[in-house]
């Protein structure tokens, strides 16, 4: 008697949901129907958690109470509603119906997760479209189970609201079933034979800086990629070497710094303290008056304009424009075109310029820049300047007005925000490159 009392709650509720004609007296109205509904709606409500977990972890008992605390503020709801009406007498009606619809919408919210991609756009508002639908589905409970009348409709309708908002904004949001505690991963670096091997690759890497040759003007390549959380800065910092080593000639005159997970036995970390010890012996390497240093940077911006610096379990310091042109001032080094691809990059160019000086940025000061995530080989904007627009020309000026025009078609075509990407060149730079091209003459 009970299960079929239920079965017709919850068929009563699938129609309200779906707003499909409904009476009144298609609901089953009594104590014991009402709990018995309520009872359903917990047990489906476990289930459906454990599904999301795969039924891994346990049950967080806590949360039992919380939903719990729900059944009082709907039969407040309720009574309330009844009131404003005048028949008290309908108070368990109207509990059923505003409760007889959570099924349908526990089973959607499973769902959501799979429908916001294929849905798109539509696909990240589907939360608040859920919510929505739920606040229609409760005033049309009031209509069902108490009637149309004006304006009770409405003041029940005010009533369903308040319900709503302190349900979503007062009570605990809380999942009943916990997933289980992920163990925490290993990081290479913990290991005592990496974490050694650290030492000798910067020694290395530094030792193997060719001095300038008198007479010739030269590039000399300083890479730096200090966040190891994606792995696209590591792609984008083995391509751009490479292509300074092989294209423009700064072979035996390069080193990349490289925060990673993957390249620890490749690379020397990407630290602030590494970057100005790789800067003094560029600066010592290089003839100062003829040479050129070609400075890239890769990484997360933040809106206060520092990169991001991760490399577990070190905790590295994030370096600043201010902390940069300190260091290449106190390095000596004249002549530099420094490339910065992060987001809010744009603030590094007031530090950092001068007459000497080329500073490109793949963003406005106070916008972001696009590509970081993981998959990827190269940043938009590392992908534009570097494997792009310079395969079309060696001028790093021409390159920034290629690659900006390749970045903004991209961001148009994708609906982004325009990352607006930056240059600034020094006057006497600037004169310089009138006389030859952006790089001195390869071997």
């Amino acid at each position: 008697m009970i299960g079929a009392s239920l079965g017709r709650n919850l068929v009563a509720g699938a129609r309200l949901a779906f707003f499909l004609p409904l009476p009144a007296f298609d609901f089953r109205v009594s104590s014991l129907d009402y709990a018995a509904l309520v009872a359903f709606n917990c047990v489906l409500w476990i289930a459906v958690a454990g599904v999301r977990v795969g039924f891994a972890g346990e049950i967080d008992y806590s949360a039992l109470l919380v939903y719990l605390a729900t059944v009082p503020l709907v039969l407040a709801a309720a009574l309330l509603v009844a009131l404003v009406y005048g028949t008290q007498q309908r108070l368990l009606a109207i509990a059923i119906a505003l409760t007889a619809s959570d099924p349908v919408f526990e089973l959607v919210g499973l769902a959501l997760p799979y429908l916001a991609v294929p849905l798109g756009a539509l696909g990240a508002l589907s939360t608040v479209l859920l919510l929505g639908w739920i606040w229609a589905v409760a005033v049309r409970a009031v209509a069902v189970s108490a009637g149309r009348h004006r304006p009770q409709l409405y003041q029940g309708a005010a009533v369903v609201s308040v319900m709503m908002a302190i349900a979503f904004f007062l009570y605990p949001q809380t999942e009943v079933w916990q997933p289980p505690e992920e163990a925490e991963e290993a990081t290479p670096l913990a290991g005592e034979r990496l974490f050694h091997l650290q030492g000798q690759l910067i020694e290395r890497a530094l030792a193997a800086i060719a001095p300038g040759r008198e007479g010739r003007r030269e590039l000399y390549f300083v890479g730096f990629a200090p966040d190891a959380s994606e792995e696209v800065f590591l792609h984008e910092m083995r391509f751009v070497k490479k292509l300074f080593d092989e294209r423009f000639g700064t072979a035996g005159r390069s080193i990349a710094l490289v925060s990673s997970q993957d390249a620890l036995e490749e690379f020397p970390i990407a630290s602030v303290t590494n970057l100005a010890r790789a800067l003094e012996r560029t600066a010592q390497a290089m003839n100062g008056d003829e040479d050129t240093l070609v400075l890239f940077l890769s990484a997360h911006g933040y809106p206060d304009h520092r990169l991001s610096a991760v490399q577990p379990p070190l905790e590295l310091a994030s370096l600043t424009p201010t902390a940069l042109a300190r260091m290449l001032h106190e390095a000596g080094i004249k002549w530099r075109v420094i490339v910065v691809s992060a987001c809010y990059s744009g603030g590094f160019i007031e530090p950092l310029k001068d007459a000497n000086s080329i500073v490109i940025a793949a963003a406005a000061p106070e916008r972001t820049s696009f590509g970081c995530e993981p998959g990827r080989d190269f940043t938009y904007f590392g992908q534009a300047y570097f494997r792009d627009a310079l395969a079309q020309t060696r001028s790093f000026t021409r390159a920034f007005e290629l690659a900006s025009d390749i970045v903004a078609r991209q961001e148009t075509a994708e609906g982004l925000e325009p990352s607006r990407p930056q240059m600034w060149v020094g006057a006497a730079l600037a004169e310089r490159l009138k006389k030859a091209a952006d790089t001195p003459q390869k071997e």
